[in-house]
């Protein structure tokens, strides 16, 4: 007997969004939030405290900036990832056992040529115990954009995940050597997916499409400790998890051959937890001029088991992704080589918090190491201009991706095959203002 229309629609659009939703869940964390610390690999953070976008990673270091204060600035992203198939294929549903070879180019460069990370900080100094500032950045967000015909287009074509987040803190100073501060991070998020979706005959030379977009407001939390005796500084933060629920649409086209017609818009929930990060970071002036720095920081990545979408036909459907926590160490000097100029490096870890078991061409992470350089150059005493490089090795990855379309017996499972690589280089610049 044939399915009635809602239970077999039902079943097939959560097959289908069970999909491509995934991606929202990888290593699309982005470390560059501010121009200076990108040239010591963020060895400083959350201890140097000699800048404004010490709000971000530790608002109690605020305590340390005199006056008003302005950063503004951005770091053009220019990365690149490249898919080699290594047998991608899918099933047949008539034919038990039977595995189809998926034919496709290597969908080339996802990745825009620049990828611009705005961000914007001000502090103020109230009294000589109390500062407040203002945050204004992207920390998460991705944007991939295969071509058409990629091999793995089951399991992804284009990818766009943006991220704004807005901070107002405040630092309060306890004593000569001890701060506290904290914030609210009033978060945007807007998603938008699209994959292909195998015809139930592969004789069929047309695929259909899903594409989901959806997006959503939510406010988390940050605070930090800081401790200064003149040449050692330490901080302590901790930024909370946020937990979005994402609301909008799951549109399917060009499919055919199906028992119902299965083409159509329907209104789609699902959550996207983003991860708890805490940070600790030390600063010794090893010289009056000589300063040496190290953060670790650890990402509280195992929250996100999986994600459960709803459709407004009434069904849920659980995918497992069972990512792990991750973490990153950073090591980092500058020297000041002159009262107008100083000079920064440094080198990172940055484990990806992907779990081999679930790695998909919409996010083609590995862990990364960073090598990094930067400078400071004092315009005057009311003005720096901060400049900095890095490069970012990514480690080759294999991708073993099973998918499954649409409810027994039409059941598609597409299995993505391929092997990943790239790298990033980071360019960052930003205007220090002092009054």
């Amino acid at each position: 007997m044939p399915l009635r229309r809602p239970i077999f629609t039902s079943l097939l659009l959560s097959g289908v969004l069970a999909a491509p939703v995934p991606a929202l869940a990888g290593g699309f964390y982005l470390q560059e939030q501010s121009p200076k610390e990108t040239g010591r690999a963020l060895a400083g953070a959350g201890a140097a405290a000699d800048d404004p976008s010490t709000i971000y990673f530790n608002p109690a270091a605020m305590t340390e900036l005199s006056g008003v204060q302005t950063s503004v600035g951005g770091i053009a992203l220019m990365a690149s990832a490249h898919q080699a198939n290594r047998g991608t294929t899918r099933t047949v549903p008539t034919l038990p056992g039977v595995r189809v070879p998926v034919a496709g180019n290597s969908g080339g460069n996802p990745f825009e040529k620049v990828i611009p990370v705005p961000s914007f900080y001000a502090t103020a100094q109230v009294t000589d115990r109390l500062w407040l500032g203002l945050g204004v950045n992207a920390p998460f967000g991705l944007k991939l954009d295969y071509d058409d015909g990629f091999f793995g287009r089951y399991d992804s074509l284009y990818t766009n995940l943006k991220t704004y987040n807005i901070q107002p803190s405040a630092a309060y100073k306890l004593n000569g050597n001890f701060s506290i501060g904290g914030g609210v991070d009033v978060q945007y998020v807007k998603v938008t997916l699209t994959n292909a979706l195998p015809q139930l005959s592969p004789l069929i030379p047309t695929d259909g499409l899903a594409r989901v977009k959806g997006d959503d407001w939510t406010v988390g939390w940050n605070a930090g400790l800081f401790y200064t005796n003149g040449d050692t500084n330490v901080g302590v933060s901790y930024r909370s998890g946020i937990r979005h629920r994402l609301t909008g649409t799951q549109t399917i086209s060009g499919l055919i051959g199906f028992p119902v017609n299965p083409n159509g818009t329907v209104n789609a929930t699902a959550p996207l937890d983003l991860p708890d990060i805490a940070t600790v970071g030390f600063m010794h002036r090893l010289t009056p001029r000589l300063r040496a720095m190290i953060s670790a920081r650890w990402y509280n990545w195992s929250k996100f088991k999986g994600i459960a979408i709803t459709t407004a036909v009434g069904s849920t459907t659980n995918k497992e992704l069972d990512y792990k926590d991750s973490y990153s160490v950073s090591l980092g000097g500058e020297v000041d080589v002159s009262p107008a100029l100083t000079l920064r490096a440094g080198t990172m870890f940055d484990r990806s918090p992907t779990n081999p078991q679930h790695l998909t061409t919409r996010v083609p992470d590995g862990d990364r190491v960073w090598l990094s350089a930067g400078a400071t150059w004092n315009i005057s005493s009311a003005f720096a201009l901060n400049l900095s490089y890095a490069h970012n090795f990514v480690e080759k990855a294999n991708i073993i991706r099973p998918d499954s379309y649409y409810p027994s017996p039409a059941t598609v499972t597409a299995t993505t095959l391929s092997q990943t690589s790239g790298n990033a280089d980071q360019i960052g610049a930003s205007l220090t203002a002092r009054f």
